[in-house]
């Protein structure tokens, strides 16, 4: 199993308008041969020290069963359309592709 960590950054006061569009992509997400999970997230604050609030930032937890179904995920319709509908407020993305240890 694949897990991913992507964490997007948006530009200033965004956010609500990438929640939006990413919900809209979610049901054709899930129905990819290979996807388990696929959720984005946002920051819960917390007294914890060392967590890092960033309002801007909505991060996206996904399991993919192989490295395969993850990499088809990349070039499908609805994703080209989802990059193409963000490509203006979106400021950064980092992802981690984990497997376990």
């Amino acid at each position: 199993m694949i897990n991913i960590i992507a964490s997007i950054r948006l530009k200033e006061g965004r956010v609500s308008e990438y929640i939006e569009i990413i919900k809209a992509n979610i049901p054709h997400v899930i129905k990819e041969e290979g996807c388990i999970e696929y959720r984005p997230t946002i920051d819960f604050p917390t007294d914890l020290p060392p967590q890092e609030m960033d309002s801007n930032v909505v991060t996206i937890i996904e399991k993919w069963r192989t490295i395969e179904d993850l990499l088809a995920h990349f070039s499908t319709p609805h994703m080209l359309a989802y990059r193409e509908k963000v490509k203006n407020i979106v400021d950064k993305i980092s992802i981690k592709i984990l497997t376990e240890a």
